[in-house]
């Protein structure tokens, strides 16, 4: 009985799982009308970013929390890690390390110069190992990651972003 059309319980069934899916749909559609609206990229129901975070890095390598004495005019060493998505020795050199807000406003250190290709990791891959100069990151004391982020296109836009932890030391920041 149950296999019959005409059968009235697999009509409500019927009725429950074409409203489930009709509900479904509305949501979704609602997603990404509210993302639109707001002016995010959807791609397969995920919010795309201007400076994705997919950028590995390691600030001061091979050491822990890295001291930044931002009063200095010290050099902070910054690793670009290699991945399976980005191979930061075959890219152009066009990054902006410093405090996450002073970078996402498009301020930051600049490279000092275009790194070095090195192993940093000892996976067999080459890294990038880039030099900032200290006193141009921008950091306050109040922050506990730097930020780098690399441009894809000369004009600044479309990038990666990766971010580690830092220590703020100095003179300035013991108050």
């Amino acid at each position: 009985m149950a296999d019959n059309p005409n059968n009235p319980q697999r009509q409500v069934d019927s009725t429950k799982t074409n409203d489930a899916i009709g509900r479904r749909r509305a949501l979704q559609a609602g997603t990404g009308v509210a993302a639109t609206a707001l002016g995010i990229a959807t791609l397969g129901g995920q919010a795309a970013a201007h400076f994705p975070t997919d950028l590995e890095i390691d600030i001061r390598p091979g050491g822990g929390r890295a001291p930044i004495n931002p009063d200095s005019h010290g050099i902070v060493p910054v690793a670009v890690l290699r991945t399976d998505e980005f191979d930061p020795a075959s890219e152009p050199v066009r990054y902006r390390f410093g405090a996450p807000d002073v970078v996402a406003d498009g301020g930051g250190a600049r490279p000092i110069d275009d790194g070095h290709a090195i192993d940093v990791t000892g996976d067999g891959c080459a890294d990038r190992l880039l030099f900032f100069r200290a006193d141009e990151t921008g950091f306050d004391g109040d922050e506990s990651v730097g930020r780098l982020e690399w441009e894809r296109t000369e004009d600044g836009h479309h990038g990666l972003a990766g971010t580690g932890p830092v220590t703020i030391v100095g003179r300035h920041y013991r108050e």
